[in-house]
């Protein structure tokens, strides 16, 4: 993971860092950054440094799709260098020489080189790869330490002072809140208000952190997991919506909701990262006794709650119970675990009147709030809740990265 203290220890460290796969433990938006960075720089000097993603190889001319977006031609010098990295690697003492043959699709290149007029292609005099199946690897450990040491969940108290901040319980669940310590090296990064991606997370600081956000946070938990030394952090300021449907248009990909709280008739955008399910009725019947109080059976086809926070996963990023309870047969519901066995919907599916509840990005003055899950069947639970926004809350702590789309956390945060 980039840290800003390896920003002036030269080009070798700089390529290495820029190279690392956008998701938890890799790469942060300080890719897309340095990519900009280089693309500046060309423009100045005529020395490029574009980063990205293999998209076709002919001869010796690679194009690369950058993590800025853009199509680049790398023409790779007989005299180039070529090397070899391994994610996570520091510099390039370690680096392997490879031949351009070595190079394939969905490889992760950072090119150096100079720049033609038109900044549609670079002549390359080092070409740095990082190899598909590696920084798959890499994002799979990541994934299972987001699972091992996190925890998430909505931020009730920060103290900016004293480097804390407080999660409340989870909806449903006898859990205690969690006290997350931040220290000068705990890594924070903070949502867009109009991405569900955790590439688009960018670096941030504890005093952007508000209660009611919802923040995930990995590091060292106590033994009664009341308190975790952050490593790193990743908050966003997200919405919790329960409300009808009024509208769908499916040439927009967009649904419009009665939000129950406000009165007032709510746009969104689905998109594929938009995770979509519907609750059976007997699932929702059982969440519905528990928040009246009662407690359903111990067959109930939600699980009982796991004992760490989920990474997001390439199937929808951070699913877990925001990090706390027992897993004891008959506790608190997992309710993102459970989320995931729920059948999946499309937009076309939904009804108008039909009852949903959706944690959504906050939008902006550019864009329309983003679902980032999108629950159906939920008419029991509302019935259940006279409070439609704790209702709602039931879906957070959010997928972070998006609910049923590509993993960038992560979550795999």
């Amino acid at each position: 993971m980039r840290s800003t203290k390896y920003a002036t220890l030269g080009f070798a460290v700089t390529m290495v860092l820029a190279l690392t796969c956008p998701g938890p433990g890799a790469l942060s938006s300080a890719t897309s950054n340095e990519a900009q960075e280089g693309q500046q720089s060309a423009s100045a000097s005529s020395t490029a440094k574009p980063v990205g993603v293999v998209k076709a190889i002919s001869g010796n001319t690679i194009t690369l799709t950058t993590d800025a977006g853009s199509t680049v031609n790398i023409v790779v010098q007989e005299s180039a260098r070529l090397v070899r990295i391994a994610p996570g690697q520091k510099d390039l003492k370690e680096a392997t020489p490879i031949q351009l043959q070595d190079v394939q699709v969905g490889d992760r290149i950072l090119a150096r080189g100079i720049a033609s007029e038109d900044g549609k292609s670079v002549a390359a005099s080092s070409v740095v790869l990082m190899k598909e199946s590696d920084v798959a690897a890499k994002q799979e450990r990541d994934r299972e330490d987001w699972q091992k040491r996190g925890v998430g969940g909505l931020v009730s108290k920060v103290d900016a002072t004293n480097g804390l901040v407080t999660l409340a319980a989870p909806a449903m669940s006898d859990a205690k809140p969690v006290t997350i310590h931040i220290s000068k090296t705990t890594i924070i990064r903070r949502y867009s208000p109009d991405s569900v991606k955790f590439d688009d997370a960018k670096p941030s600081t504890l005093d952007q952190i508000n209660a009611g956000d919802q923040l995930r946070a990995r590091g060292v938990r106590s033994a009664d997991g009341t308190e975790l030394a952050a490593d790193e952090v990743v908050s966003g300021a997200f919405r919790n919506i329960a409300g009808t449907v009024s509208s769908t248009d499916a040439g927009n990909n967009t649904v419009t909701v009665m939000d129950l709280a406000t009165k007032k008739p709510v746009t969104l955008r689905i998109t594929a990262d938009s995770q979509l399910r519907k609750l059976p009725p007997t699932v929702a019947q059982r969440i519905a006794v528990r928040l009246r109080g009662g407690s359903a059976d111990g067959g109930s086809d939600a699980p009982a709650a796991g004992g760490g926070a989920s990474a997001p996963d390439k199937a929808g990023e951070a699913r877990s119970n925001g990090g706390v309870g027992g897993g004891r047969p008959g506790g608190a519901p997992d309710f993102q675990q459970m989320l995931k066995r729920m059948p999946a919907v499309t937009l076309a599916d939904l009804q108008k009147g039909d009852a949903i509840m959706i944690v959504t990005t906050e939008g902006s003055a550019n864009s329309q709030p983003t679902a980032i899950t999108l629950l159906s069947g939920v008419e029991p639970i509302l019935s259940a809740s006279p409070n439609s926004n704790r209702a709602a809350m039931l879906l957070s702590p959010w997928n972070l990265g998006g609910g049923g789309g590509e993993a960038a956390a992560g979550a795999t945060p």
